[in-house]
């Protein structure tokens, strides 16, 4: 196994191009990951990676090494996740992500009820309102609010969520209640905006009686945590379009109240997004199922106001 460990190591060294990231990834020390990165060059006979003060690029052995390590590495996870299917024992490693504010509430609660339910398996939790790259950072599940882009990867919808702008009565006090959808940009209305390094889009998406309609909206901040602005939006700092159920509690204690009802923002799907690959892989359809089911759940009672 140790041969493996060290071809696990190198292809997450040439995926995120530093030792200590692929250490800290793999849960071993950059010392470690150094140690089995030379252990097969010496093995090998040749140099793997070209280095430098920020990161390690493939040689051209290496590059060619790294193919065919990947191929390995895939084939002994096929066959593992093939023996699990049959002897009707699940286990191995799940590295999952989601956004913050769904990843706390809906994902991250359920995941030592899953662990109890199937202890053989690990689940690896990454939080982030980013759009984090599956294939880099090698992510088994993806839970995500939006639509799929790429299309190398497969999607499973869980269901579509209705969106809301909401604003604190403090704020609408101050600054007027907006009668039209035009009136945001018009008026110049502080809209409370997600945005992250990378992202492309800086509008909102309005369903008007002429179909969806694209509104430029401003606001004085911005933040890539989506918990930050309803927690601005709260202080009477703004609009902000979130999904109903992630805001519901808030709308029913009168602390938001919804604004423009007549012309929502348009629907969001909560899906599971994951590489192709993975869809034969046991342990990944059961924390699927799991986690759809008690998506599901907790949204219904989210707007039920249980």
């Amino acid at each position: 196994m140790a041969y493996l460990d060290n071809l696990a190591v190198f292809v997450r060294v040439v995926e995120l191009g530093n030792l200590s990231a692929a250490g800290r990834d793999m849960r071993i020390s950059p010392a470690v990951a150094s140690n089995r990165i030379k252990e097969l060059e010496k093995h090998l006979g040749v140099r793997l990676f070209n280095r430098t003060t920020r990161q390690l690029m493939p040689t051209e052995h290496g590059g060619v090494f790294y193919n065919g390590a990947k191929q390995i590495l895939a084939a002994i996870t096929e066959a593992e996740a093939a023996v699990s299917a049959l002897s009707g024992q699940p286990r191995g490693t799940i590295k999952v992500t989601a956004p913050l504010g769904l990843g706390r509430r809906l994902i991250a609660s359920g995941i030592p009820e899953f662990h109890d339910k199937y202890p053989d398996i690990e689940v690896r939790l990454r939080l982030s309102d980013h759009n984090v790259d599956i294939m880099k950072e090698g992510i088994d599940v993806a839970f995500r609010l939006g639509l799929l882009e790429d299309s190398s990867l497969r999607m499973r919808g869980i269901m579509e969520c209705d969106r809301v702008l909401v604003a604190a009565p403090e704020y609408l006090e101050r600054r007027g209640e907006p009668g039209t959808a035009q009136e945001l940009v018009d008026k110049r209305h502080d809209c409370l905006l997600l945005r992250f390094p990378g992202m492309r889009e800086f509008f909102w998406t309005l369903s008007t009686p002429t179909g969806p309609a694209k509104f430029e909206v401003r606001g004085p901040f911005d933040s890539d945590d989506g918990d930050v602005l309803t927690s601005w939006a709260l202080a009477g700092r703004g609009i902000v379009n979130k999904p109903r159920f992630d805001v519901e509690h808030f709308i029913r204690e009168g602390r938001l109240k919804i604004i423009l009802p007549e012309t929502p923002p348009m629907p969001v799907q909560l899906a599971a997004v994951y590489p192709h690959k993975n869809l034969q892989d046991p342990k990944v359809r059961l924390l699927l199922d799991f986690m759809a089911d008690r998506c599901q759940r907790l949204i219904r009672e989210a707007l039920a106001g249980r």
